[in-house]
């Protein structure tokens, strides 16, 4: 029995559609060394699980010669699937399709993928390659992105946004990542700015290349726009599916807890000697984690930008949560702008989340300078102190060095709701460190001493002695306890389930003023 000829052309549709730009521009993307729209789903989700919305979708434009490049889908595959089990909302912009330039079609697309995510409480992943707005379309091609960046905002901090930028992304284009929680990219191939090196050269006279200008490791390391970079499209996709294991469906679920092969009551006796007994010596605060939290794995966001501050997703006895750590083997773990803006946004992620937190602090203090005082280290600082205080998730610290001046309280004291607070004995909660406080205190003392010098190190050793230590902060009940370093883990695990339901509210407000 011959094929119906309706359904013959419906199959011959969509096999025109899943060609995107034909096959001469699927070539010239694979000669770039870059993967295409789909060959990116499919390695994004799982195997067999896409479901493809709005494939036949055409454009309306006929003006400047459009009425001859009618792809169907034009320009953006969008649709649903699953990562390990769980339903994802996805777009991939084509970029053999016009240079994936954006449409009014195409802004319809993503805008109605993105308001099922919202509808059904579902995380969204946009695979960003496109040349920017659709030039012949004139505003109706602005408009479309703005229609996708207010989807952004009122999805923020209710369902999972994830970016992920494969090649160019320019102009406004770019507000719609920076918009969403986590912007992954992949290094010689991805590109933001606003705008081009050509553009920059005629207006600044600055000759700059585009990796230089807007390239993975230049927003890893620089501007702290890119939180994830890889190597290549595949490794930089397996990241996104690794960093789901952590994250929630939606803002009114909790993170999936899994079985937990390591031992919550392992000890380590290790760690009893991991911080020196020199206390300017620096350590490498990733080697606590990794002793602590399971099977030493931790996913860092952020790796490469304000490394005096560590952040990321690790699991707890099988629990999800988020760890924000001081890092004394970069700047002395001191808290400037960029750390406290990238904590800051952790904190909020993990808050909105329901992803419990666990901050680790070694910090000496706040970086004074000029530099640091005119670009707004108090207004910058204010933000982690404000995320911190504004968190309602279970949060536990614990002081594994130092904690001096303000610094203590930022760093989720007791006193901004933390709902478990421990110390190493090598803890130092002070004011400030000894020699200052020493200089400060006995200054005159010192300078009338026969021999100043020595005078000066017997008053930083007798203040260390008195108030270099936990047991002041312990006593006022700051810290619930003082324990042993090789006991951290169960410790850790104990603290976590004590405060599982924990419920704290802030005040009704529309939003609060968080100082940007």
């Amino acid at each position: 029995m011959a094929n119906d000829p309706r359904i013959e052309h419906l199959r011959k549709l969509k096999s025109e559609a899943l060609l995107g730009g034909g096959e001469a521009r699927i070539e010239t993307q694979h000669k770039k060394g870059k993967l295409t729209a789909r060959e990116r789903i499919d390695l994004l989700l799982d195997e067999g699980s896409f479901e493809e919305i709005d494939m036949l979708v055409r454009h309306q434009t006929r003006e400047f010669g459009l009425d001859k490049h009618r792809y169907f889908g034009d320009g953006v595959v969008t649709g649903h699937g699953t990562i390990d089990g769980r339903r994802v909302f996805v777009f991939s912009q084509d970029f053999t399709v016009l240079g994936g330039s954006l449409s009014e079609a195409y802004g319809k697309k993503i805008c109605k993928i993105m308001d099922l995510a919202l509808k059904n409480g579902t995380p969204v992943i946009g695979l960003n390659d496109s040349g920017g707005a659709r030039i012949q379309e004139g505003v109706v091609s602005l408009g479309a992105y703005a229609d996708i960046f207010l989807r952004n905002t009122l999805a923020s901090g209710v369902v999972p946004q994830i970016s992920v930028v494969l090649g160019p992304c320019a102009g406004g284009a770019v507000y719609s990542p920076a918009i969403t929680d986590f912007v992954f990219m992949v290094k010689n191939h991805s590109h933001m700015f606003v705008t081009g090196p050509n553009v920059v050269k005629t207006v600044t006279h600055e000759e700059v290349s585009f990796e230089e200008l807007g390239g993975a490791y230049t927003h890893a390391s620089k501007s702290g726009v890119a939180h994830v970079i890889s190597d290549s499209e595949v490794e930089l996709l397996d990241g996104v599916r690794d960093m789901f294991q952590y994250i929630p469906q939606n803002n009114l679920d909790d993170p999936i807890s899994i079985e937990c092969d390591d031992d919550p009551n392992r000890m380590d006796e290790d760690l009893n000697t991991i911080i020196p007994e020199n206390p300017n010596k620096p350590y490498d605060v990733k080697d606590i984690i990794n002793r602590v939290f399971d099977n030493g794995k931790f996913f860092e966001i952020h790796e490469h930008y304000a490394k005096n501050i560590v952040v990321g997703f690790a699991r707890l006895n099988g629990s999800p949560l988020g760890i924000v750590a001081n890092q004394p083997a970069f700047l002395a773990g001191v808290l400037d702008i960029n750390s406290s803006i990238k904590a800051a946004r952790f904190v909020r992620f993990c808050d909105a989340f329901n992803i419990p937190l666990v901050t680790l602090v070694d910090v000496p203090g706040f970086l004074p300078g000029t530099d640091q005082e005119w670009r707004g280290i108090i207004r910058n600082g204010a933000k982690l102190l404000y995320a911190f205080c504004e968190a309602t998730v279970p949060k536990v610290t614990l002081i594994l060095r130092k904690a001096y001046g303000g610094a203590y309280d930022v760093m989720n004291s007791k006193h901004i709701r933390a709902d478990v607070n421990l110390a190493w004995p090598s803890a130092e909660i002070a004011v400030m460190g000894p020699q200052g406080a020493v200089e400060i205190i006995f200054r005159k003392e010192i300078a009338e001493a026969e021999d100043p010098k020595k005078a000066l190190d017997e008053k930083v050793r007798q203040y260390r002695e008195t108030f270099a230590n936990p047991y002041i902060a312990a006593e006022r009940g700051y810290l619930d306890d003082v324990i042993e370093p090789s006991q951290t883990r169960p410790k850790l695990v104990l603290a976590l389930e004590m405060s599982r339901n924990k419920v704290d509210r802030n005040p009704k407000k529309k939003h609060g003023n968080i100082p940007l």
